[in-house]
């Protein structure tokens, strides 16, 4: 990734304790900012929420797009984590798509209402600092990179080469249009029957085999 990760001066000079009260001011604003919106939210509820005072809160952060930074790299950080749990990668390319597929999908759903704040809310972090933030997601995207890379090279998926990025990309867009449109497939799929069918119209476009 090209963008260096934010460094957020703090006054506190014990790591353990800055990542302590980070986790609980990052925990904190998600749910004001899920509730409420980013600019709704002020640093004050943050502090109380966080269980501290304002003046502590500034000891770690120094703006409320601070906070907002540190809440988008929180979410995809688990994001990633998440599914990278979940995906063993033994086995061939389609076996692995197949299971990383599921997973994807289950994982937004689980964080769908965090999800949906990056997109609503990361609008509103400087130029440099979204550009870090939208490339989170450009590293998540490349677990699919190698899966697909992986069934290429041991033939159960076929692929142009030059189309990987593009369908890793696609396969994003297939998980987070649960997170965007559950509203309305809720009516006519469950989770596993939505999942199955994206699984089935992708496969019939890239497996070799079943």
């Amino acid at each position: 990734m090209s963008e260096r990760r934010k460094t957020i001066p703090s006054l506190v000079k014990d790591p353990k304790l800055i990542e302590k009260r980070r986790e609980q001011i990052i925990e904190a604003a998600v749910h004001l900012f899920i509730n409420k919106g980013f600019h709704k939210t002020t640093t004050r509820e943050i502090a109380r929420a966080s269980g501290f005072s304002i003046g502590t809160l500034y000891e770690y952060i120094e703006s409320k797009e601070d906070v907002l930074y540190l809440v988008c790299d929180a979410i995809h950080a688990e994001m990633e984590t998440r599914l990278r749990e979940a995906i063993n990668f033994n086995g061939t390319g389609l076996k692995i798509l197949k299971l990383a597929l599921k997973s994807l999908i289950r994982v937004m759903d689980q964080m769908s209402d965090r999800v949906l704040l990056i997109y609503q809310e990361s609008k509103s972090l400087p130029k440099e600092t979204l550009r870090y933030v939208l490339g989170r997601e450009e590293e998540i995207a490349q677990i699919f990179v190698e899966i697909l890379q992986k069934g290429i090279a041991d033939g159960s998926l076929r692929i142009d080469e030059k189309h990987v990025k593009l369908m890793a990309d696609n396969i994003m867009v297939l998980g987070e249009m649960w997170v965007f449109r559950r509203w309305a497939l809720h009516k006519h799929y469950t989770l596993e029957e939505f999942t199955e069918k994206q699984i089935t119209l992708l496969l019939r476009e890239i497996s070799v085999s079943d």
